[in-house]
């Protein structure tokens, strides 16, 4: 279906590929996947027809149609939810247009022996079938049941689209994408935020599609469900395995031992080689074998091998300060913003060494019930925290508190102590911070880059009591293994609030799951809960969104808002509104100041100076998106 020839794409005069070519076969579900770093957004964007090759081609067969779905995504529009997911369907309402056309012009003709008569019904005829291909007798319900997959609320579908967070757009994106049916989807992280329900309903629906797909995610368990091949992005070229992902690990590693014994012997050859020619080069009886092993050495295709996996490296917490058996006991807890109740007469109590899982859908109160606990938020009933609990706390906001003027491998230095310090550049390896990497300023990360520097302070910090939220949102699949075991072998309490499946099995003991503002508890691992769930099953999702339905009236009556505080809040709202409006210009700017200076790159120009501004640019880029997704989540809490 899609033949990539010889691919070779260079940025900032190194090769990113270097000939690289595979065929994608008609309705294959294909993972791609490698470092952060390797080429995986590159190549989709390739592929979307995005961005353009330094060489090679990329070939597609006429009329092919590709749906892409990038990282990130802004949506500017004033359309409703349901308005702007139905735009998906531009190319049907153009094809009955053009048979109402013709069907008109059919009628008023009386000249059916003309060739320009049978040209028309030849014509009809066309766009009838292309019209019977896309097998949507009803568009409406194709919408609405795409739109309650993927998490909203029918309640929703009359909302402004600029009324919700950057993730939820995400998801009205994703909505079009896969009720426009391409020939070829090529989704990048589709899952970063999605909750467990929306995740297996997604996956639910790849599997079953019959469009080709071209996944990039570090959802282990969302790719094993959906893929059936795997494509590595290592050093430029490809692996390409015609097996899931966890079959592949098993073959990759075959190969990689195999790689590293040639690279080694290689290495040998070569040592060997340049002794005889350092030892012969002057000895008239020796030039005609000096001159051909010299040749040979030229003309030698270099093995390179990727940096030692650090993904199984054995990384433990300081060990915790001791504690009380009873870490955290919350009783009658209640936390509204205004009238607008989001936790009511919630109970729990974690004990010390329990693993526990906060899940449920965005918005349901997981990360505000975080900040109640860590004291951010005020709230009525009692929370208390047991004796000599010590906190540690991860969410994306921490990135933010990092020392921009530290290095990488500073930041991680001056909190490391004992026998940890000299392990330092293995652990940062393990958190794609190998090689140069680690000597970065921090002041030219990326938001994601940040996130994973935060996440390793918090891992050398001497805690009894871990509380992550979304710890794995900038992680690959060798990272999040290393946080995984190091949460398994600490010997005290944790809270994760995740909707990474694969990274909740195995860890926790206990599930907590919140809903109608209410908090349910599941003894037992993530496993257990979703087999009791069955999240899998479409129609039990659509029922719970009929039964909060039929139980809105009666919510909105209960808290029915005065005048004087609906003037009050349409007033923080316009407030908000202007600060959002502001950062979506700000942001506006920085993504052509970058796109300014890549275009600056892709002529040579590659100074370290230019290589400092595009970096805090970037930067600086990231930061206001997160700003802006944090508060286009206020908002969307005030309008709720």
């Amino acid at each position: 279906m899609i033949s990539v020839d010889n691919l070779t794409v260079e940025f900032g005069g190194n090769a990113l590929f270097d000939n690289v070519s595979f065929l994608i076969n008609e309705k294959e579900k294909i993972a791609l996947i490698g470092r952060n770093g390797a080429g995986k957004t590159t190549l989709l964007k390739l592929l979307a027809s995005k961005i353009s090759p330094t060489s090679g081609a990329v070939s597609k067969p006429k009329g092919l149609t590709i749906g892409y779905l990038p990282q990130h995504l802004m949506v500017n529009d004033t359309k409703t939810v349901f308005e702007e997911t139905a735009t998906a369907f531009q190319n049907i309402f153009q094809i009955k247009d053009n048979i109402e056309s013709l069907s008109a012009l059919l009628s008023e003709r009386t000249d059916y022996e003309t060739a320009d008569y049978h040209r028309l019904i030849e014509e009809l005829n066309y766009e009838n079938e292309r019209l019977q291909m896309f097998g949507l007798q009803d568009i409406e319900a194709e919408t609405e049941k795409t739109l309650i997959g993927l998490g909203f609320l029918r309640s929703d579908f009359e909302r402004k689209t600029s009324e919700f967070s950057g993730g939820w757009r995400m998801r009205i994106e994703l909505a079009k994408i896969l009720l426009q049916k391409p020939d070829l989807l090529l989704l990048d992280e589709p899952t970063n935020h999605l909750d467990i329900e929306s995740i297996n309903w997604l996956e639910t629906f790849l599997k079953n599609s019959k469009s080709a797909l071209l996944l990039v995610s570090h959802d282990k368990a969302f790719i094993d469900a959906v893929t059936t091949r795997t494509i590595e992005i290592s050093l430029g070229k490809i692996y390409d395995y015609k097996v899931n992902y966890s079959k592949y690990l098993e073959l990759r590693a075959i190969d990689r031992a195999n790689q590293i014994r040639a690279y080694e012997n290689q290495q040998k050859l070569i040592a060997d080689t340049q002794n005889f020619i350092n030892r012969f080069r002057y000895k008239p009886t020796k030039a005609i074998q000096v001159q051909s092993r010299i040749k040979m050495l030229e003309k030698l295709e270099i093995i390179e091998i990727e940096e030692v996996d650090n993904s199984r490296l054995n990384l433990k917490f300081p060990p915790p300060p001791s504690s009380g058996t009873l870490h955290l006991d919350v009783e009658s807890l209640i936390k509204a913003y205004g009238e607008k109740v989001v936790l009511k007469n919630i109970n729990l109590q974690i004990q010390r060494g329990e693993k526990v899982a906060f899940v449920g859908k965005n918005g349901e109160g997981k990360t505000t019930m975080v900040k109640c606990i860590m004291g951010e938020l005020d709230f009525i009933g009692n929370l208390k925290l047991g004796h000599n609990v010590k906190i540690g706390y991860f969410a994306q906001n921490q990135a933010a508190m990092l020392d921009d003027d530290k290095t990488v491998f500073q930041t991680i230095d001056d909190i490391a102590v004992g026998d940890i310090r000299t392990k330092i550049r293995n652990i940062l390896g393990a958190f794609m911070f190998g090689g140069e990497e680690a000597d970065k300023k921090v002041a030219v990360l990326s938001g994601g880059e940040r996130s994973r520097l935060a996440m390793i302070k918090l891992l050398l910090s001497p805690v009894n009591f871990l509380i992550l939220d979304e710890p794995t949102n900038h992680l690959d699949i060798s990272a999040k293994n290393v946080l995984k075991d190091a949460i398994k072998n600490f010997p005290s309490s944790a809270i994760i609030v995740s909707h990474d499946r694969d990274f909740l099995y195995g860890l926790v003991d206990k599930v907590y799951e919140f809903a109608n503002q209410n908090i349910t508890e599941h003894i037992g691992g993530i496993e257990d809960f979703l087999k009791t769930k069955n999240f899998n099953s479409l129609r039990q999702i659509e029922q719970k969104v009929n039964d909060k339905q039929e139980a809105a009236p009666k919510e909105l009556s209960e808290n029915k808002l005065s005048y004087e505080q609906r003037k009050e809040q349409a007033k923080l709202i316009k407030k908000q509104e202007r600060l959002i409006e502001q950062i979506e210009k700000d942001i506006a700017t920085l993504e052509q100041e970058v796109a300014a200076l890549e275009q600056e790159f892709a002529q040579g120009n590659s100074s370290d100076e230019l290589l400092v501004k595009y970096h805090k640019t970037k930067h600086s880029l990231e930061q206001k998106m997160y700003e802006w997704e944090v508060l286009s989540e206020e908002l969307e809490d005030m309008r709720r």
